[in-house]
């Protein structure tokens, strides 16, 4: 009895949710994208639109090349959620969750005679007979495994709508057919670290031992890996949150001092929210704001009294922005405003935290409780502070779907379709004209030592 952990992948999810709601795309190659532009990605795609190529990450531009039949989706991230926690009931009826890596996958952990592989497989094929019975066009694949890290590969070795599974006695060969960047943290810069010390593959990677991974990761972290690669069962470590924030592009009509600061404040508040939420304090914060072309973006730093306050927290921004030796808004040289964060750092337990002698503490939370639950009952900023006036108007800084988080949708107000339309082509024009100013610069300004060209593309 090996098998200690059930991996289920939901396959091209985003893509698959929109078939799912959708019949009509059934039978049509499908690419969900943030916003309705060629000058755009796409996050997710159908199996039918990965067969002709695309892929996450796929330029729309190229993807339309690459298949003229392709249809695009705009992206509706509260519709995702609800599916996620549609399905999350599904599955709990076969088998309880141990951990959610993400929107699209959910680990359980085997106890007693469920670890039996006959045990696994038939609660696996269950979990698969349950979502086809809710879903006529969503399915997942199936990876059992010694560990999750082994059963998460499992999973990816048989999509669509696969089930694999690998026993103590199938490793380490099993994996050798495997490349690696298949594995699960192999990313870019690990893979060149590989490299150089002369570990080309899979086969190689798992015959090094625990010490020689230990130096090509520089810590720790090589020996976990190691032992998680040949079937060792470490259990899901506990995390412990840094930091808690937003960001947002502005749309053009927000490209300003005004609408930069009402955004800036929203995006505060988003955080302060969350981190109520959470039952946390911060008492650090970080805001970024970063301008068209190349100028220069504006950081700034506090330092405060641990707090979860909004009204304290948006008073310790003002204090940053109204800074007047070094003010961030409209910018340097008149630039304006594009690309804007706000970071909550040095979290702590409020019930380890002691009382700061010369605040108020009563009063600033007994009025973040009352809007909480003012919006709680009656919508998400039925009541707002002031300075959130354009923000608000505009509908700026929506919801979003990280990858190690679900949005709450309490918190996160799912957006009016029109609305979302109309902020993604904001969006896109705004790393259009960020990309066009770039291209202003004189081009040695935009050439690298060895001449080639420099990437000048908008972060989001």
């Amino acid at each position: 009895m090996t098998l200690r952990s059930l991996f289920v992948d939901f396959n091209s999810y985003f893509a698959s949710v929109e078939q799912e709601v959708r019949p009509e795309l059934r039978e049509r190659p499908v690419a969900v994208v943030p916003v309705l532009a060629d000058s755009t990605c796409c996050i997710a795609a159908s199996y039918s639109a990965k067969a002709c190529g695309i892929r996450t990450g796929t330029r729309v531009s190229d993807a339309r090349a690459l298949c003229p039949g392709l249809v695009l989706c705009l992206a509706r991230p509260a519709l995702y959620v609800e599916w996620h926690h549609r399905l999350l009931e599904i599955i709990g009826r076969v088998l309880p969750i141990s951990h959610i890596g993400s929107i699209d996958e959910v680990d359980c952990e085997l106890i007693g005679s469920e670890r039996r592989r006959d045990k696994a497989e038939a609660m696996a094929r269950a979990i698969k007979r349950e979502i086809a019975g809710a879903a006529e066009f969503i399915r997942c694949s199936i990876g059992i495994a010694p560990n999750a890290f082994l059963a998460k590969t499992a999973a990816d070795m048989r999509k669509p709508d696969g089930l694999t599974v690998l026993e103590a006695g199938d490793l380490p060969q099993a994996l050798h057919a495997l490349a690696l960047r298949d594995l699960c943290g192999i990313g870019p810069a690990l893979e060149r670290r590989l490299l150089r010390h002369g570990i080309r593959s899979v086969a190689q990677l798992t015959a090094a031992d625990a010490a020689a991974l230990r130096r090509v990761w520089g810590g720790v972290e090589g020996e976990r890996f190691h032992a998680l690669l040949h079937g060792a069962w470490l259990g899901e470590r506990p995390s412990v949150r840094s930091s808690v924030g937003h960001s947002h592009v502005l749309g053009p009509e927000l490209r300003n001092a005004q609408g930069a600061r009402a955004v800036l404040q929203k995006l505060l508040s988003k955080a302060a929210l969350r981190l109520r939420r959470l039952g946390l304090h911060a008492g650090a914060l970080a805001v970024r704001v970063r301008y068209t072309g190349a100028r220069p973006r504006w950081e700034r730093d506090a330092r405060f009294a641990d707090t979860a306050s909004t009204a304290t927290l948006l008073r310790e921004l003002r204090t940053l922005l109204d800074d007047p030796a070094q003010p961030a808004l409209p910018g340097p040289r008149g630039a304006r405003p594009l690309a804007l964060s706000v970071t909550l750092h040095h979290l702590s337990d409020p019930a380890d935290a002691a009382p700061d002698l010369f605040a108020a503490p009563a009063k600033t939370n007994a009025l973040d409780t009352t809007i909480d639950r003012i919006n709680a009952r009656f919508g998400h900023n039925a009541v707002y502070f002031g300075g959130l006036s354009a923000a608000i108007r505009h509908d700026a800084a929506p919801m979003r779907i990280p990858f190690n988080r679900i949005p709450d949708s309490a918190s996160e107000a799912a957006q009016h379709e029109l609305w979302l339309q109309s902020l993604n082509r904001f969006k896109v024009a705004g790393q259009l004209a960020h990309a066009a100013a770039a291209r202003e610069r004189p081009a040695k300004l935009r050439t690298s030592a060895a001449g080639g060209p420099v990437a000048t593309g908008d972060e989001t």
